[in-house]
């Protein structure tokens, strides 16, 4: 696979982590942001005492002028442009609808849905010039199946794939493909802080019987970026152990 840029947003996480060691490690210069310098520090020792340098930018992908700096300082520092993306960055704010504030919903669609267009817009032009792109959105099984008390975060990660698809439409004569990956529960540290027989309930619905690895989910975003995936675009990879099957 050619080595190229690829900047992955919330790359920090559980999941973020695994996407940026298997990127940086199938040769490409990866780079994330991030908003809390300690965490980040710690986070970038251990991903050097793992063999990956990451690059690393400060800045909030729901804030639209932060997210072109971002885009600026990594196009800057790597001497080049971006030609992978991973709008992977995400948080909740868990409550009944008949709850939630303004603040808990637009957090949520700020930071899951409305990155995506804050983050992308910056790079589309200069992937539409140079006739290649790959473009991936970490959604949700429960952007698919929707969420006791997760209106909020169901919508956003629902969202994503929307915007997927109509931007996979409108880029695909670019070389640019756009495709989305829904993980299921997967045994990241937020997953793993439920309490036991709560997660012991949700495990007991999925047919393959356990918790996804993050790894997992990295595989799958890694197998959009290669050449040959250059026919599939618009589409939705559901990762789940069988615990949604829809279309």
């Amino acid at each position: 696979m050619t080595s190229r840029i690829a900047f992955v947003t919330g790359g920090t996480g559980g999941i973020g982590t695994a996407i940026v060691q298997r990127l940086a490690r199938e040769g490409h210069r990866v780079a994330t942001n991030y908003r809390d310098a300690g965490r980040a520090q710690a986070w970038r020792e251990r991903m050097a005492a793992s063999g990956v340098s990451v690059m690393m930018v400060p800045g909030d992908v729901s804030d639209p002028d932060a997210s072109v700096e971002m885009v600026s300082a990594v196009q800057k520092a790597m001497d080049g442009p971006i030609e992978i993306l991973v709008n992977n960055a995400g948080i909740t704010r868990d409550t009944t609808f008949h709850k939630m504030t303004y603040a808990q919903w637009m957090d949520v669609v700020n930071t899951n849905l409305n990155a995506c267009f804050n983050v992308t817009r910056p790079v589309i032009e200069s992937m539409r010039e140079r006739k290649w792109g790959r473009i991936v959105q970490i959604s949700s099984i429960n952007g698919q199946k929707g969420q006791y008390g997760q209106a909020n975060y169901a919508a956003a990660k629902a969202g994503m794939h929307g915007f997927t698809i109509s931007l996979a439409q409108e880029n695909a004569r670019f070389g640019i493909t756009v495709n989305t990956v829904s993980p299921g529960y997967v045994g990241t540290d937020m997953v793993m802080a439920v309490p036991d027989e709560v997660r012991a309930k949700i495990v007991a619905q999925i047919p393959v019987g356990r918790l996804g690895k993050p790894e997992e989910i990295a595989y799958a975003v890694n197998f959009f970026l290669a050449d040959e995936a250059a026919w599939i675009t618009g589409a939705n990879l559901a990762i789940n152990g069988g615990h949604y099957m829809g279309w």
